[in-house]
């Protein structure tokens, strides 16, 4: 689906948005591969560094979170029923649990917020790679009992 002609918005607004709503529909669901630069780029007509925005921009809203070399990937903000449920950004959650402690639990709220999320994304990474291990694991399996049957 190539995002409408006649949109005034920049490319890669109209690529996130196309995006945005594929995970909204479920047609890309939490913990799912999102396609690589390249298939952004044939899909929407768009250069390398416009798909790598429409990324960045669905990364900044908490929706795709990407694990270096491996690729982005639905992050786990989509509800049991499809809905999008909004992120909060860092400063959100620091002025939401400070809110009415004062500064200084504003402060360690939010220095735990951030340590919670690079937890998160480190447990992503590791995910992700735990599957490709899984995957070479089985190919691997698969290639063994080949060459056993194989005289």
């Amino acid at each position: 689906m190539t995002p409408p002609t006649h949109d005034p918005r920049p490319p890669y607004q109209q690529a996130a948005e196309a995006i945005r709503d594929e995970i909204k529909a479920g047609r890309i669901k939490p913990g799912e591969q999102l396609p690589s630069h390249r298939e952004l780029q044939e899909r929407f007509g768009i250069a390398n560094m416009t798909a790598r925005s429409a990324l960045r921009v669905l990364r900044e809203e908490g929706l795709i979170y990407t694990v270096q070399g491996r690729g982005s990937y639905v992050a786990d903000v989509v509800g049991p029923g499809g809905e999008l449920i909004e992120a909060k950004t860092h400063t959100g959650d620091r002025a939401a649990i400070g809110a009415e402690a004062g500064p200084d639990s504003a402060q360690a709220a939010g220095s735990l917020i951030e340590t919670l999320h690079a937890l998160r994304d480190q447990l992503r990474t590791l995910n992700a790679e735990v599957k490709a291990l899984r995957r070479e694991v089985d190919d691997l399996k698969t290639y063994q009992s080949r060459e056993r049957s194989t005289p």
